[in-house]
């Protein structure tokens, strides 16, 4: 994903390495909604580097992801290759995506709604659906509570980017609602639960670097001391091995019936 002041193409690596992903409870709850199953033709919006898009195609969907930018698309296809995955990327924004009326059985999008118009969106996931198709916006979100790691590290980031939005976040997006309905979705309903991720220190200084705050719209002179003071702050007041990192995970569904 871009915009007009933050890449991720310029921290795909850290991206695809560092950034876990959706957990797999997230998949089978799905699945007990009709999402994700065997045969379903799937397009995932903002895609990045397929962390929804490649877990579909690893339950036997055919998916086609989407992302206006490149590197990610290109990580994405890495991945999709090294498993052998019926999963094919395109660059196309969500909202004008160019793809035939009708082609899908489910719309995704994974961490990435906040990026787009969310209503031209909306509108167009609605008319990729066939009739009783799904539309899945999904977000797993780190939680700065109090005293923890995470906390330390929001304030880091806005410290060296005083203009980053994202944090103080508590995960939930029920505002989304209001563009799927917007767009003609029915039957709305959300699901939200939490979890905590293992990261060694180092992967957590990759995981911070791959966020929008940090590599994806700092200078990479700036980023290296962002990292620096980030190691410092890391080895003094969180020596542990491995770092649980509370996060909370949100979806929000939508069906199409005409």
């Amino acid at each position: 994903m871009t915009n007009k002041s933050v890449d991720f193409g310029k921290t795909a690596g850290d991206y695809r390495q560092h950034r876990l992903g959706f957990p797999l409870d997230l998949f089978i709850r799905l699945k007990t909604l009709g999402i994700g199953l065997t045969g379903q033709d799937i397009v995932d919006f903002g895609t990045g580097t397929g962390a929804l898009a490649n877990q579909f195609a690893r339950q036997n969907c055919r998916v086609i992801g989407l992302d206006i930018s490149q590197p990610m698309l290109d990580e994405a296809q890495k991945i999709a290759k090294a498993e052998n995955l019926a999963a094919t990327y395109q660059r196309a924004s969500a909202e004008q995506t160019a793809l035939p009326n009708q082609i899908a059985d489910v719309v995704s999008a994974g961490q990435c709604w906040h990026w787009f118009q969310g209503i031209q969106a909306a509108q167009e996931a609605y008319r990729l659906l066939r009739r009783n198709g799904s539309i899945v916006i999904c977000h797993v979100d780190w939680l700065p509570l109090p005293n923890t790691v995470v906390e330390a590290t929001e304030q880091l980031i806005l410290k060296h980017n005083p203009n980053w939005r994202f944090g103080g976040g508590n995960g939930f997006y029920g505002q989304w609602a209001e563009h799927l309905y917007i767009a003609g979705f029915i039957g709305l309903e959300s699901f939200s639960f939490d979890l905590h991720f293992p990261y060694s220190p180092d992967s957590w200084r990759g995981r911070i670097r791959a966020s929008s705050g940090v590599a994806a719209s700092l200078s990479a002179d700036l980023v290296e001391k962002f990292d620096q003071e980030h190691q410092k702050i890391l080895e003094r007041d969180f020596p542990q091995n491995t770092l649980q990192i509370p996060h909370r995970v949100f979806a929000i569904i939508g069906r199409k019936v005409s």
